[in-house]
Protein backbone atom coordinates (compact mmCIF):
# COMPACT_ATOMS: atom_id res chain seq x y z
CA UNK A 1 0.00 0.00 0.00
CA UNK A 2 1.53 3.03 -1.04
CA UNK A 3 0.94 6.52 1.61
CA UNK A 4 2.55 9.50 0.91
CA UNK A 5 2.61 11.77 3.78
CA UNK A 6 3.25 15.59 4.52
CA UNK A 7 4.61 17.33 7.31
CA UNK A 8 5.83 21.00 7.95
CA UNK A 9 3.24 23.45 7.04
CA UNK A 10 2.18 25.92 9.16
CA UNK A 11 1.21 29.90 9.58
CA UNK A 12 4.27 32.40 8.89
CA UNK A 13 4.92 35.82 8.54
CA UNK A 14 5.64 36.97 4.66
CA UNK A 15 9.51 36.54 3.65
CA UNK A 16 9.80 33.97 6.05
CA UNK A 17 10.79 30.51 5.31
CA UNK A 18 9.25 27.06 5.52
CA UNK A 19 10.47 23.64 4.42
CA UNK A 20 7.74 20.63 3.53
CA UNK A 21 8.63 17.20 3.95
CA UNK A 22 7.12 14.03 2.36
CA UNK A 23 7.56 10.53 3.24
CA UNK A 24 6.46 7.67 0.96
CA UNK A 25 6.09 4.04 1.93
CA UNK A 26 5.00 0.68 0.00
CA UNK A 27 7.03 1.72 -3.46
CA UNK A 28 10.62 1.90 -4.62
CA UNK A 29 10.69 5.53 -4.48
CA UNK A 30 14.22 5.97 -6.29
CA UNK A 31 12.26 4.97 -9.79
CA UNK A 32 9.55 7.69 -8.92
CA UNK A 33 9.54 11.40 -10.43
CA UNK A 34 8.28 13.48 -7.28
CA UNK A 35 6.37 16.60 -7.16
CA UNK A 36 4.82 19.12 -5.35
CA UNK A 37 1.12 20.93 -5.95
CA UNK A 38 -0.73 23.05 -4.21
CA UNK A 39 -4.81 23.77 -4.03
CA UNK A 40 -5.86 27.17 -2.68
CA UNK A 41 -9.74 27.68 -1.53
CA UNK A 42 -11.48 27.95 -4.66
CA UNK A 43 -8.80 27.59 -7.26
CA UNK A 44 -7.73 24.58 -9.24
CA UNK A 45 -4.87 22.15 -8.03
CA UNK A 46 -1.51 23.83 -9.37
CA UNK A 47 2.09 22.41 -10.33
CA UNK A 48 4.65 23.76 -7.92
CA UNK A 49 7.86 21.61 -8.75
CA UNK A 50 8.83 18.43 -9.78
CA UNK A 51 11.98 16.20 -9.51
CA UNK A 52 13.37 13.57 -11.66
CA UNK A 53 14.27 10.22 -9.96
CA UNK A 54 17.97 10.32 -10.21
CA UNK A 55 17.36 14.00 -8.22
CA UNK A 56 19.28 15.19 -11.35
CA UNK A 57 16.38 17.34 -13.16
CA UNK A 58 13.92 20.29 -11.92
CA UNK A 59 11.17 21.68 -12.94
CA UNK A 60 9.36 24.56 -10.98
CA UNK A 61 6.69 26.50 -11.54
CA UNK A 62 7.72 30.72 -13.00
CA UNK A 63 5.71 32.09 -9.35
CA UNK A 64 8.11 29.62 -7.19
CA UNK A 65 11.04 30.20 -9.55
CA UNK A 66 14.27 31.36 -6.93
CA UNK A 67 12.22 31.02 -4.09
CA UNK A 68 11.10 27.51 -3.70
CA UNK A 69 14.05 24.31 -4.12
CA UNK A 70 12.77 20.94 -4.34
CA UNK A 71 15.37 18.01 -2.91
CA UNK A 72 15.08 14.12 -2.57
CA UNK A 73 16.80 12.12 -0.10
CA UNK A 74 16.45 7.84 -1.63
CA UNK A 75 17.78 6.74 1.49
CA UNK A 76 15.29 8.16 3.63
CA UNK A 77 12.59 7.97 0.88
CA UNK A 78 11.48 11.82 1.39
CA UNK A 79 11.29 14.62 -1.07
CA UNK A 80 11.20 18.09 0.23
CA UNK A 81 10.27 21.30 -0.94
CA UNK A 82 12.53 24.51 0.80
CA UNK A 83 10.67 27.66 0.46
CA UNK A 84 11.98 30.61 1.27
CA UNK A 85 10.85 34.56 0.54
CA UNK A 86 7.03 33.31 1.49
CA UNK A 87 4.17 35.59 -0.14
CA UNK A 88 0.37 35.59 1.07
CA UNK A 89 -0.07 34.27 -2.28
CA UNK A 90 1.31 31.03 -1.38
CA UNK A 91 -1.08 30.57 0.80
CA UNK A 92 -2.21 26.55 0.10
CA UNK A 93 -2.68 23.37 0.53
CA UNK A 94 0.31 21.30 -0.38
CA UNK A 95 0.32 18.38 -2.00
CA UNK A 96 3.11 15.28 -2.71
CA UNK A 97 2.39 13.41 -5.39
CA UNK A 98 4.57 10.48 -7.42
CA UNK A 99 4.65 8.88 -10.37
CA UNK A 100 7.06 6.62 -12.44
CA UNK A 101 7.76 6.67 -15.97
CA UNK A 102 7.19 10.69 -16.03
CA UNK A 103 9.86 13.03 -16.91
CA UNK A 104 10.33 16.59 -15.08
CA UNK A 105 9.29 18.35 -18.29
CA UNK A 106 6.05 16.66 -18.37
CA UNK A 107 5.38 16.72 -14.48
CA UNK A 108 2.97 20.13 -14.26
CA UNK A 109 -0.58 18.30 -15.28
CA UNK A 110 -2.00 16.36 -11.82
CA UNK A 111 -3.94 14.43 -14.11
CA UNK A 112 -0.66 12.29 -14.96
CA UNK A 113 -0.13 10.99 -11.00
CA UNK A 114 -0.71 8.11 -9.81
CA UNK A 115 0.02 8.53 -5.83
CA UNK A 116 -1.19 11.84 -3.93
CA UNK A 117 -0.41 12.87 -0.01
CA UNK A 118 -3.46 14.10 2.01
CA UNK A 119 -1.76 17.74 1.82
CA UNK A 120 -0.28 20.13 4.81
CA UNK A 121 -1.73 23.65 4.92
CA UNK A 122 0.87 26.62 4.46
CA UNK A 123 -0.46 30.03 5.56
CA UNK A 124 1.18 32.83 5.09
CA UNK A 125 -0.05 36.27 7.05
CA UNK A 126 1.14 39.67 5.49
Amino acid sequence: QVQLVESGGGLVQAGNSLRLSCAASGLTFSSYLMAWFRQAPGKEREFVAAMSWSGGTTNYADSVKGRFTISRDNAKNTVYLQMSSLKPEDTAVYYCAARQFLTPANSRDPIRYRYWGQGTQVTVSS
